[in-house]
């Protein structure tokens, strides 16, 4: 947490301290501690706006005594400290009782997007080792018709889960209604270490399978200052946070949802199937939201309405991240929203270190800002892990130790290794910083796609094409997009005689775009594919994927 009542952004960065005690519990800083007074147990923890438009507000005396329920059926079930426990929900009260439950039971919770097709859940569950997953009866369906068994996986708890429980010959779904009204509602928060493992986020690449970053328990502590600078001081009197990106994602849960319930700040629980920018006004006027993360797709969505003024929103901060905002977006920002949108950065393995305060400093357009008090963040060079001269480009590192910083990666530790240098994280982002501290993001040293706040590996998304018996060969870069920054392509070698079989290039692309969204996930496939006789490939047989958006720059293909 930041000091109290800073005079300026000096005076911050000079007396701020961690508090990152030896002995810590996610479930007790979000829930519990909350619950030792009255007026803490009665106050409002999520508000669920649900897809019928029902609204039910939840107090923090309700996240205790659910979760507690929920930890006991799966402790019931012999799911046990350090053991996997994947959520496969939206942005729903559950969702939240199930994080809170997880941490209470000291397991490791594995958070996964409900737009990931087969292939995707597969891949994670079985990385993971999953021994339960809490999901409703679409998830559950989808869950026990997929091909791999997945023998780890023993327990699946459902809402209304009676259809899919009827459905399971492994006897592995259970109702959650009935579980947790058979549970004792009172379970203390497990004896868990700062350095605890607590969550598992899987992230994506450039080449190979998804890596899942696992991070301890006091990755929540470590966020708290980079969500606090860019959202003017959170928490102030009256606060009530919204964001419409999915708790799945580190953005949703770690910028928002967690750091909310730990200062015990109400959450507005509700993402809608696609985003619709007049729809969110109405609801962020409705609910009298106060602090809003927006990703900037949404940002300029929403910069798309016609006076968005007449909504009557009355929000206090803005947070953005994920793509740099430039001076019109922060113009109109001030203009149509009453506020100065704060962007940040940061990253699944170390998130939330870099951030704009403006209150404290004057915002620099095109600066993503100044490291957060608490985070060491310098430019290096990634060979010798050398500071820079400054105003010299070099990659964007963070020192460790740090308490947001992650654990590793998930069995992989030839791939944590590869991302230090000494005692320098290497984001793998190129950027420069100024004389006054400011950071400039220059561009990334892979190929992640950054589309609509999402960050995209071209991996994933080749191999699910390759198993389409029409692909021979195939490599996905990102090309600009004025909405989305980047959208995926596809260039696809087809296999012999395809293209005809298929009616011709246009039905063939349509066939790979609804195969990669039902097969790898419905937010990362590819809106554009175009064919080639052959890939562009350097001497030692490796795609070269610059050519190929070069080419698509160019319009060819």
């Amino acid at each position: 947490m930041l000091p109290d009542a800073p005079c300026s952004w000096d005076d911050l960065c000079t007396r701020f301290v961690w508090r990152v005690p030896q002995r810590l519990n996610i479930a007790a800083d979000v829930c519990d501690r909350h619950c030792a007074t009255p007026a803490g147990a009665a106050a409002v923890a999520v508000i669920d706006h649900a897809a019928d438009g029902t609204v039910q507000a939840y107090r923090f005396e309700d996240l205790r005594r659910q979760s507690s329920r929920l930890a006991n059926a799966l402790a019931g079930r012999d799911v046990r400290p350090g053991d996997r426990v994947a959520v496969l929900l939206g942005q729903q009260w559950e969702t939240a009782v199930a994080h809170v439950a997880i941490q209470r039971l000291g397991a490791i919770a594995v958070p996964l997007f409900t737009l990931f097709g087969g292939d995707a859940l597969t891949f994670r569950l079985a990385d993971s080792g999953a021994r339960a997953l809490i999901t409703d009866g679409p998830g559950a369906d989808r869950i026990t018709s997929l091909p791999d068994p997945l023998p780890h996986l023993s327990t699946i708890v459902c809402l209304g889960g009676g259809s899919a429980a009827a459905a399971d010959p492994a006897q592995r779904v259970i109702d959650w209604g009935v579980a947790l009204a058979a549970a004792r509602d009172r379970r203390a928060p497990a004896d868990t270490g700062a350095d605890d493992p607590a969550l598992i986020i899987y992230t994506s690449g450039t080449t190979g399978k998804p890596k899942g970053a696992l991070h301890a328990q006091r990755v929540l502590r470590g966020h708290l200052p980079g969500v606090e600078v860019p959202h003017r001081l959170f928490p102030r009197p009256g606060d009530l946070f919204w964001t419409p990106a999915d708790w799945a994602w580190i953005g949703g849960l770690l910028d928002v949802l967690l750091p909310s319930l730990y200062h015990g700040v109400p959450v507005l629980a509700h993402r809608a199937a696609k985003f619709d920018p007049e729809a969110a006004l109405a609801l962020m006027a409705r609910h009298g939201a106060r602090n809003v993360f927006l990703p900037p797709t949404a940002l300029k969505m929403l910069r798309q309405v016609p006076d968005p003024r007449r909504f009557g929103c009355a929000l206090r901060s803005v947070g953005s991240g994920g793509e740099t905002l430039g001076a019109g977006l922060l113009d109109w920002g001030r203009d149509a929203l009453g506020v100065t949108i704060n962007e940040f950065y940061g990253q699944t393995e170390c998130n939330l270190v870099v951030a704009n305060g403006a209150d404290l400093f004057p915002v620099r357009p095109g600066s993503m800002g100044r490291p957060v008090p608490g985070h060491r963040v310098a430019i290096v060079d990634p060979v010798t892990g050398a500071p820079v001269a400054t105003g010299d480009l070099g990659s964007i590192a963070v020192a460790r130790p740090d308490p947001v910083m992650f654990l590793g990666y998930w069995n992989n530790p030839e791939a944590t290794a590869a991302r230090f240098v000494g005692d320098w994280l290497l984001t793998g982002d190129t950027g420069r910083m100024d004389e006054d501290g400011y950071l400039w993001f220059v561009g990334r040293d892979d190929d992640v796609i950054t589309s609509a706040g999402y960050r995209i590996g071209p991996g994933e998304i080749e191999d699910c094409l390759l198993k389409h018996p029409a692909v021979a060969m195939v490599a996905v870069v990102g090309v600009p997009d004025p909405v989305r920054t980047e959208i995926v392509k596809a260039f696809v070698v087809p296999s012999p005689g395809a293209v005809e079989q298929a009616g011709g290039e246009a039905a063939l692309a349509g066939a790979l775009r609804d195969f990669a969204r039902t097969h790898h996930a419905a937010h990362a496939y590819p809106r554009a594919v175009a064919f080639l006789e052959a890939l562009p490939m350097t001497t030692t047989g490796k795609v070269m994927r610059r050519a190929l958006r070069d080419r698509a720059a160019g319009g060819a293909g």
